[in-house]
């Protein structure tokens, strides 16, 4: 098994996995720590090492509120753990290998976690890599900068680097992806096959640097998870990202919340403090995401991806049943059928895959398809969930790790799934007949087009989703 290879920066030592066919790789450094002069500055280069440097475990979480804290629905799911290690230096990622030599040249995947920008770690339990790594994929989990510290803004820091003045935890991400084309083949991956991935805030990014020009050799696949959402209808700005300029007097308007006269005051604070004081100022201002900065991106990516300007590669997207129901609909349904029909009509040729996630998800608090509940599936990791799964959830499981894991090979999911038996069939998405695979609970469905007159039977926040899916 491959323990020990060598990066860029010097050589690396990792654990065997659950599976010992496994190596992972935890807390690998991409970038130097974006701390003091480097706080709110796109990332630098981390710096190399003598000897090997053990990678054995998740290097500590970006800061942001204490996970674990209260009952809420994601604090019993999995930030569960209020004492795990929080940093400002956290700019590492987490490779999931089964190469045995390094010279395999095994296709690759890079999740991007969600948490509306503001929350999430790679250590979360859910995503562990290690079984779509036993499909024969490389996976990659790559952390970020989150909230006050990945997305402020402020006229200062727009005099002093106008080519990168915001929206630095999407810089992180881009930075990420760079490192792992550099050096995965050292992993055993191939570097001419990597899928992005990602689900809500994480989809978010994919859209991000699926269509950041920088990015488009970089790029083979794409998987969108809850993450493909445009305007509601509504005037409100829920899914409009700032202008530079309404995000620097947001920026503006925090120093003065915190008694920061420069940036440079900025930087000498403490990051817990501010951190503290970034939580009471979202009381009653908007917090920080990601901008129209005019230099990473000058357009809502989900536009650009509707205008047809992003990488040409096949794309999975899709949502849960019971997300962001408004008036009825779900949001994320119908941003995807329209950001499709006009990505297609804009001369999109590439393939394009949707899906529903529908099963009952067992439980005292009667959830539903969450937002969110699809990623135990995907990466396969049931048994790490607290509530009482029974076999079919399992078989479930199997069969859409076996899609994605076909997608990230081929850019296709159709094929034969770990049993060795052929999956149900999941069609291309097209503007006239809208197909989509339906996750169930009794496994995946191929379902007929959607229209506009039943979008609102798509979603119903007053029935199991198991009975209104038609």
């Amino acid at each position: 098994m491959l323990r020990i290879t060598k990066t860029e920066n010097g050589k690396v030592q990792g654990i065997a996995g659950n599976n010992p066919r496994i190596t992972a790789f935890k807390g690998i450094p991409f970038a130097a720590p974006p701390v003091g002069d480097l706080r709110f500055k796109a990332p630098q280069p981390a710096a190399d090492w003598d000897g090997v440097k053990k990678c054995f475990e998740f290097a500590p979480i970006s800061v942001q509120d204490t996970p674990g804290i209260g009952g809420g629905l994601y604090d019993r799911e999995w930030h569960v753990d209020p004492e795990i290690p929080m940093s400002e230096d956290c700019l590492y990622l987490n490779v999931w290998t089964p190469s045995n030599t390094g010279d395999e040249k095994l296709p690759v995947l890079l999740w991007y976690f969600g948490g509306g920008f503001q929350w999430g770690y790679t250590a979360e339990m859910e995503f562990d890599g290690e079984h779509l790594a036993s499909r024969g994929i490389v996976v990659v989990s790559v952390n970020y900068r989150l909230g006050l510290f990945g997305f402020l803004s402020h006229p200062e820091l727009t005099k002093e680097s106008p080519d990168a003045p915001a929206n630095f935890g999407w810089l992180d991400q881009q930075a990420g992806l760079k490192w792992v084309r550099r050096n995965i083949a050292a992993f055993g991956g191939d570097p001419d096959r990597i899928t992005i991935a990602g689900q809500s805030a994480g989809g978010g990014s994919v859209l991000a640097q699926l269509t950041n020009e920088k990015n488009y050799d970089d790029i083979k696949g794409a998987v969108i998870m809850s993450g493909m959402m445009r305007s509601t209808g509504r005037n409100d700005n829920l899914f409009r990202p700032f202008t530079l300029e309404e995000a620097e007097k947001n920026g503006e308007e925090f120093c003065s919340f915190v008694g920061a006269k420069s940036i440079e005051e900025l930087r000498k604070m403490d990051a817990m403090t501010l951190r503290d004081k970034y939580g009471e100022y979202a009381k009653d201002h908007p917090r920080m995401f990601p901008i129209n900065d005019g230099a990473f991106c000058d357009e809502a990516p989900v536009e650009r991806f509707a205008h047809g300007k992003r990488a040409k590669v096949p794309v999975i997207t899709g949502w849960t049943a019971d997300e962001f129901i408004i008036d009825g609909v779900n949001t994320v349904t119908r941003s995807v059928r329209n950001t499709l029909d006009e990505a297609i009509a804009a001369g999109d040729k590439e393939n394009l895959y949707t899906y529903c996630f529908t099963p009952d998800m067992p439980g005292w608090d009667h959830p539903g398809c969450f937002h969110s509940s699809d990623l135990w599936f995907f990466f396969e990791t049931l048994g790490k969930c607290w509530r009482p799964f029974e076999g079919r959830h399992f078989d479930l499981a199997r069969q859409m790790s076996d899609y994605f894991a076909n997608f990230i090979k081929t850019g296709d999911p159709n094929g034969t799934g770990r049993d060795g038996r052929p999956l149900p069939v999941w069609e291309t998405y097209t503007s006239d007949k809208k197909e989509y695979q339906r996750f169930t609970r009794n496994g995946a469905k191929q379902a007929a087009g959607y229209t506009e007159d039943n979008l609102k039977q798509l979603t119903n926040p007053y029935l199991p989703s198991w009975e209104y899916i038609p």
